[in-house]
């Protein structure tokens, strides 16, 4: 049997960091993966892998667009309890929200944000983008100083330049070459270039500022943090946290091979930690749970990390 020699075996076995142990799960889930994490408190602590890279967001600009609404309701432009009638048929397709109903519906522009949010419906969000304008989401990137944030259009924009990417007739038939992994699609809607794109360190200094009550009115803060309490999706960031009494605020975003997540997570009695996790898949399967359990362990790690009481 060898035997290490005493002084050496603990000298010599090096101590994976936090960043390691990071890269080694999403390594081990097959993707790319992006995260920073920071404390809600203004501290300058921070975990971060690739955290200033510039990643796609996919869905996650619904966070954006949620921000710039009540920035406009705080300002008196736009009232978030008037009244929509939608016709689903008219809408932007979707596994969720209006999309998935038969007749048309009326509802508040609020109602709007809280489907928009809670279930990522994307007919809510163009139907609010194409009230605020996109102006509206960029003057709010440069004012909060989000200088690498950039929105470029809606979920039917993204839609409209999938099917043109691929050469294919409809948004079903995008998806489903998109899902073939004997294929390598280069697509806009994959490249920060192109895409509506961020960097995780800006959405966790976004999360921080709204967080911190700078950012919206007293009441739109509250609002927007509960919308993000709400979101029903437990497969990612949530699934690192399953505790009782464990609060996740998020918002995910998927398109294709993308699967990102940005939250803040709130232990009783802490400070509440913001993260943000973008991962790119090595394979095109629509479901891949390995990627989103490793966001959820990505953020578990970092947020660990993190913890501190409340002062």
């Amino acid at each position: 049997m060898l035997r290490a020699e005493p002084g050496f075996a603990a000298a010599d076995r090096a101590v994976p960091t936090t960043a390691d142990r990071i890269r080694a799960v999403f390594a081990d889930a097959g993707c790319s993966g992006w995260l920073h994490a920071r404390r809600c408190d203004g501290s300058v602590a921070e975990i971060s892998v690739g955290g200033r890279d510039r990643v796609v967001m996919a869905s996650v600009y619904k966070l954006l667009l949620c921000v710039a609404f009540y920035r406009e309701v705080d300002h008196g432009r736009i009232d978030p309890a008037g009244r929509l009638t939608i016709d689903p048929a008219d809408c932007t397709p979707g596994p969720t929200g209006i999309a998935a109903l038969h007749d048309p519906i009326t509802l508040s522009r609020r109602d709007l944000v809280t489907s928009m949010m809670t279930v990522s419906d994307n007919a809510a969000a163009d139907v609010l983008l194409g009230e605020l304008g996109l102006a509206a989401v960029a003057d709010m990137a440069v004012e909060l100083g989000l200088t690498e944030t950039r929105v470029v259009g809606g979920t039917a924009d993204q839609h409209q330049s999938l099917v043109r990417d691929t050469d294919t007739h409809s948004t079903a038939e995008a998806f489903a070459a998109l899902a073939d992994n004997d294929e390598a699609w280069t697509v806009s809607a994959y490249d920060p270039a192109y895409a509506s794109a961020t960097t995780p360190e800006e959405m966790t200094r976004l999360l921080w500022r709204l967080w911190s009550g700078d950012v919206l009115s007293t009441e739109s803060t509250e609002f927007v943090r509960a919308v993000m309490r709400n979101q029903i999706w437990p497969h990612r960031v949530a699934a690192g946290f399953p505790h009782r009494g464990v609060v996740v605020a998020g918002k995910t975003g998927t398109v294709g091979i993308i699967r990102n997540e940005v939250a803040v997570v709130e232990f009783p009695g802490e400070i509440p930690v913001a993260v943000a996790v973008f991962t790119r898949a090595a394979r095109a399967d629509p479901a891949l749970p390995v990627v989103d359990a490793a966001i959820g362990e990505a953020a578990r790690i970092a947020v660990t990390e993190l913890r501190r009481p409340t002062p």
